[in-house]
């Protein structure tokens, strides 16, 4: 093995490395719901590159009004998926896509693009 055969592999592992680090150990940003005037709890989230705020706590049994803002035109971000709730929407570029939901279980509930590789986490308590 050559000087650059060794430095691309050395690169390669590199990179490996710090996808799986971004990926999976990467800081998580948590935000509890807010309470509007109607009872209703809200959270706006901004999609761009990944779900800021990713980890959403809210409460059990009342309504959930979540409000996808997405700030970016990448093909992975166009759509959002709730498994658990047989949930799939569109999130068109540069507008904010209300999602309401009424939690009736207690648990973690992901979320995800369409893509499956950005990742959030709706944790009912």
């Amino acid at each position: 093995m050559d000087t650059s055969q060794i430095l691309v592999t050395l690169g390669g592992v590199g990179l490996a490395g710090f996808v799986v680090w971004y990926f999976f150990f990467g800081k998580r940003e948590t935000k509890a719901a807010t309470v509007n005037d109607s009872g209703i709890q809200e959270v706006a989230i901004t999609v761009k590159g990944g779900y800021s705020p990713d980890i959403i706590e809210v409460v059990q049994g009342k309504p959930v009004r979540l409000k996808f803002y997405r700030d970016e035109t990448s093909s992975c971000s166009e759509e959002l998926v709730f498994s658990e709730f047989k949930l799939r929407r569109d999130l068109p570029a540069f507008e904010t896509t209300i999602i309401d939901i009424l939690p009736t279980n207690k648990g973690t509930f992901e979320f995800t693009c369409g893509m499956n590789m950005l990742r959030g986490k709706l944790v009912v308590r």
